[in-house]
């Protein structure tokens, strides 16, 4: 099998990363998609960041109609920062057989330098980075393939200014997304 794995704080889950992931699927015939939400990011102040399981809830209420979409609680359940090439292992183990996908979106290509182990990342998973608004595919390793995609200028920041300007953000997440933040008073 060929399986996607799309990690990130998904803080909340949006329009953006679903696109992402169909696309991804879509061009590189993709088997499943696995969205992994981090319990804490390693790179990013943490500071209004929703609760993990509100995170991972919201993932489950996004892909919920996808047949090929999953979601893992991998680095949840690691409680505390959590870095790509143990989730790549973790899964390595427990695909042995299949090929590994690891999609990022072009934002994060000005932070890999300071990858844990990414010479050992990259031995194990094909890399793939897709186009971001905003953040040009320029001076790409050998190492990474480019996908382009349809380009949805959306950020989780975005959201949470939103609501917490008390503006609306309804078709910016799924239906069930919205009304989870609604009813869970997050991001406010």
């Amino acid at each position: 099998m060929k399986i996607g794995i799309l990690g990130g704080t998904f803080n909340p889950v949006h329009i953006g990363h679903l696109i992402l992931a169909e696309e991804a699927r879509e061009k590189l015939g993709l088997d499943k998609v696995i969205f992994v939400p981090t319990f804490l990011p390693p790179h990013k102040d943490n500071s209004g960041i929703a609760l993990a399981t509100d995170r991972l809830s919201m993932i489950k209420l996004a892909i919920k109609t996808n047949k090929y979409f999953v979601v893992s609680d991998t680095e949840i359940k690691r409680n505390g920062r959590s870095y790509t090439i143990d989730t790549i292992k973790e899964f390595k183990e427990r695909f042995r057989t299949d090929d590994l996908y690891f999609i990022i979106g072009s934002d994060l290509l000005k932070y890999l330098d300071e990858w844990k182990d990414l010479n050992e990342i990259i031995k194990l998973v094909r890399f793939i980075v897709a186009t971001r608004p905003g953040f040009p595919l320029e001076k790409i390793p050998s190492y990474i393939d480019t996908l382009p995609i349809r380009a949805v200028d959306i950020s989780a920041f975005e959201i949470r200014e939103c609501v917490k300007e008390n503006k609306s953000f309804h078709y910016l997440v799924p239906e069930g997304v919205f009304n989870y933040i609604n009813k869970r008073g997050l991001y406010k």
